[in-house]
């Protein structure tokens, strides 16, 4: 019997090379390389490589190994979402709250009235109105919010005000995302609607226990701190996986999880700063693109029907006039001028692997078909692709919209360097 290991010692080494090749070829084009991590995945699926050659691509990704690969990748969006939080200063939006719950409830109610018009089309033999028209709203609202991240920390944008203002409404926007698709798939499964709000109490629930443990966190930190930084990076990924955890039990992604624990986790303290820069090292350029990868892998651009370019036109305008046009006009009418809302209405209609995650969740259970699927991630990747280079047009030389200087803040400093 062949050694099980074998083929993740050679799929590894092809996706890292594949993704680094993929993210240098897309920055000559001014895109961040996650879009070429997205292409990497694409190029090395069904679209193309198991079209061109199928023989090869079953040699290089077995179906055995996809599992190990996907448990990896997971695991690197996990650590990359805890240090997304670590650096996430929520102290600056205190008086912008407003403004994010605006920003975050029109982005996800107008594409749902929107993406209602969709269902005498596509939706599948059998299915409701109500969890398909739940399931279009967040596969047509929901944002990339590690592709987001990204992006901001490419830019140096990641601590701003425009950054964290964009994350805090992407963070909200997706975590009621999240609960709608909750709902969506409990409706199509013949469960029922209140589960959604069950999962919406408990994820409450657990962000405030967080937020109640923060400063015995500090305590516990600083003490061992003074050890070595060993067994603080070891309590920070046990800390990362267990709250991924936590969330997945409730009901909503482990992302999540991930991430309000970085939200959580104290800032300022010299071993946290050092284990969260030894554990991005690791990340970025090793794990997360695994992730990226893996879900490429179950794109399949090849079973898209000629007549449906129409549908995926219609779809791409659907998607852009309710996210960019909602997330825009919301900040707009909270008082905002109409350069910075048109800057968040782009940045929110960034979507990425993220919502190819929620289409896989949407196939698998059967609330769409496999063309509006294809359809989806076609907008999915022109979405995600576009909102660099409008961004940057739309912020032009607005200061606001520029990288903050490192002596501006010297604490954060160090953790701004790392993350690009």
């Amino acid at each position: 019997m062949s050694d099980p290991l074998l083929p993740v010692l050679l799929v590894v080494p092809v996706v890292v090379i594949a993704c680094q090749a993929g993210g240098r070829a897309v920055r000559l084009l001014g895109q961040p390389p996650v879009i070429g991590e997205i292409l990497a995945g694409i190029l090395l699926g069904p679209s193309l490589l198991g079209w061109l050659a199928p023989t090869v691509q079953q040699h290089l990704l077995p179906p055995s190994v996809l599992p190990v690969t996907s448990a990896l990748g997971t695991l690197g969006l996990l650590a990359f979402l805890f240090l997304t939080g670590l650096e996430l200063d929520l102290r600056s939006l205190r008086t912008t709250r407003g403004a994010v719950a605006a920003v975050s409830l029109t982005g996800l109610l107008l594409p749902m009235a929107l993406g209602a018009a969709l269902y005498p089309h596509f939706a599948p033999d059998g299915v409701e109105r109500l969890p398909f028209t739940l399931f279009v709203a967040v596969a047509l609202s929901i944002t990339a919010f590690p592709v987001l991240a990204r992006i901001l920390a490419d830019r140096g944008l990641e601590t701003t005000t425009l950054g964290t203002f964009a994350l805090a409404c992407a963070a909200t926007d997706d975590a009621l995302a999240w609960c709608l698709l909750t709902a969506a798939v409990a409706l199509a499964t013949t469960g029922t609607a209140l589960s959604a709000l069950t999962t919406l109490g408990l994820t409450a629930t657990f962000a405030a226990g967080l937020a109640l443990i923060r400063p015995l966190l500090r305590i516990l930190l600083e003490r061992v701190g003074r050890t070595g930084d060993e067994l603080v990076l070891a309590l920070l990924f046990v800390g990362l996986c267990l709250s991924a955890y936590t969330t997945d039990q409730i009901g909503v992604h482990p992302a999540f999880g991930a991430f309000l624990f970085g939200a959580a986790a104290p800032r300022g303290l010299p071993a946290v700063e050092r284990s969260a820069a030894r554990l991005r090292a690791v990340v970025l350029p090793l794990l997360l693109p695994l992730f990226f990868v893996d879900a490429g892998l179950h794109t399949d651009l090849s079973t898209l029907p000629a007549g449906q370019w129409g549908w995926g036109a219609a779809i791409l305008a659907v998607a852009v006039v309710g996210k960019w046009g909602g997330a825009a006009g919301a900040a707009r009418l909270t008082g905002s001028d109409w350069r910075w809302s048109a800057a968040v209405g782009t940045l929110m209609n960034c979507r990425g692997l993220t919502e190819l995650v929620v289409l896989g969740i949407g196939l698998q259970t059967g609330v769409i078909t496999a063309p509006l699927f294809t359809l989806l991630v076609i907008m999915t990747v022109i979405t995600t692709a576009a909102t660099a280079p409008i961004f940057r047009r739309v912020a032009g030389d607005d200061p606001r919209m520029t990288p903050s200087a490192p002596h501006d803040d010297p604490e954060r400093a160090p953790a701004r360097k790392a993350t690009r």
